[in-house]
């Protein structure tokens, strides 16, 4: 993209406070079966039809005013980056129109646009051109590209010899390097190592302040919720909410954990004039009135059975086995779309097919990325069950408060003992539950512990004068 307005369709949709409107747009691929069919469509020059329409994209509208940051959800599939191809100029628009003010810095696809034989250095230059930057302006930022990439040496050996993690170090250096009005993101930033990701939604803060229009795409709940004023949900190339971020969070947790059978119904309702209010009603049909009630604000617990863990693993036994894990309310209801800040039972029940000694019980709470956050286990050292005996079996009960951002967390399940003397694990579970803590619109809380801190601030100039006197 080249400075200034930029314009892919007909007529004047810009006003001085937008940076993007997208009106009506749509995009629609043509699939063929074989190259034949291919060949076929081009010789009867469209007398006859041998491919079959898909439709990415259809309809899409939505402003992004100067300064903005705006997070693009939706499911594997579902148009996100069709949609940012388009507003970078990369893909053209089968239908509707499409205007950005201002120069345009993007980072779609890991390494797009680089030349696996050219060196680092050289694709730097490359890329700040078609970035709009001349040679002069690109050498007076390559230091700071440079430093920010942490390549070291590689900056001078061709691109096909990186990792994965230093191609979008180097590519994002340059995209945030531009002085560009727009920044647009797909999904770069999750290959980056931790460090590297902490170094870049910092310096995404730093480009917010100074007023840039940053739209990306992510799958990360807390990155949205945290970085974003505004989100779009986008499934099977509908726009079906624009909102606050937590309020499409909350929808779209919905919508991919909602069952085949309910799930268009809750499509309808979400684009329907109910909006979320009518969504949230549809995916819980058939749940209590209790459940039913919930408002956007979530200020209920739920059960959901549809959110159960694809990646539980069980340890092989050594005399004992874990059965039923789950979490309960205290008065006893199963749930697992949790409240902040109340307190509920996490169950399981153990089956004991040898004797054991010492036999303590454990748990432990883990991000989504296996992060271990906490948990217990129900006695100290030594401290343990004396004794079990073979054919026994125990309910173990660990009561927690839900001290959690919103976010989806695991939870472990575990038992030690001495069997033949000999202290191990006598079974242990991994992700044997999957909960999620609900988004609350009112709640300004960051990262996943909640520590319940509070924000006050004062004039300096009259604490000046205080101190004075």
């Amino acid at each position: 993209a080249s400075p200034g307005f930029r314009k892919h369709a007909w007529g004047s949709l810009m006003s001085s406070s937008a940076a993007i409107v997208v009106s009506g747009l749509s995009k629609c691929f043509h699939i063929y079966d074989t190259p034949r069919d291919r060949l076929l469509q081009m010789l009867f020059r469209g007398r006859r039809q041998y491919f079959r329409e898909f439709w990415a994209l259809r309809d899409i509208s939505f402003s992004v005013g100067v300064g903005e940051t705006i997070g693009v959800v939706g499911r594997n599939g579902s148009g996100k980056s069709t949609l940012l191809q388009m507003i970078c100029g990369t893909l053209n628009p089968t239908g509707g129109e499409m205007q950005t003010s201002g120069r345009i810095a993007a980072l779609l696809e890991l390494g797009s646009g680089f030349n696996p034989e050219f060196s680092g250095r050289e694709n730097v230059y490359m890329n700040a051109a078609v970035l709009g930057l001349s040679r002069a302006e690109t050498e007076a930022r390559f230091a700071d590209i440079e430093a920010f990439a942490e390549i070291g040496e590689f900056i001078d050996q061709p691109v096909k010899t990186y990792s994965s993690g230093m191609m979008v170090r180097l590519a994002f250096a340059v995209s945030i390097n531009v002085d560009a009005n727009i920044l647009i993101i797909d999904e770069a930033l999750a290959v980056g190592d931790e460090v590297f990701q902490r170094k870049c939604y910092g310096r995404i803060e730093s480009l917010k302040k100074r007023g840039v229009t940053i739209l990306f795409v992510s799958h990360s709940a807390s990155a949205v919720i945290e970085f974003c004023d505004r989100a779009l949900l986008i499934d099977n190339g509908e726009l079906l909410l624009n909102d606050t971020p937590k309020r499409v969070i909350s929808a779209y947790q919905r919508l991919i954990y909602a069952p085949d059978d309910k799930r268009k119904a809750l499509r309808a309702a979400l684009a329907g004039p109910g909006g979320l209010s009518d969504a949230i009603i549809a995916s819980e049909e058939g749940e209590s009135a209790e459940a039913r009630e919930l408002s956007v604000n979530d200020d209920s617990e739920l059960f959901d059975p549809h959110l159960k863990p694809s990646s539980t693993v069980s340890y092989e036994s050594h005399g004992a086995f874990i059965e039923a894990p789950a979490i309960y309310t205290l008065d006893g209801k199963r749930a697992n779309c949790l409240v902040r800040g109340r307190s509920y039972l996490y169950r399981y029940r153990v089956r004991f097919d040898r004797g054991a000694s010492n036999v303590r019980f454990g748990m432990m709470i883990k991000t989504m990325s296996g992060y271990e956050l906490g948990g217990a286990a129900s006695a100290a050292g030594g401290n343990g069950i004396l004794h079990v005996s073979a054919g026994e079996v125990l309910d173990v009960s660990f009561r927690f408060a839900c001290s959690l951002n919103t976010g989806t967390y695991f939870l472990n399940a575990g038992v030690t003992g001495a069997s033949a003397e000999q202290e191990t694990f006598l079974h242990r579970v991994l992700d044997a539950c999957l909960f999620k803590v609900l988004p609350s619109e009112s709640d300004s809380a960051t990262g996943s512990i909640y520590f319940h801190c509070t924000a006050s601030h004062s004039s300096a100039v009259a604490l000046a004068a205080t101190t004075t006197l």
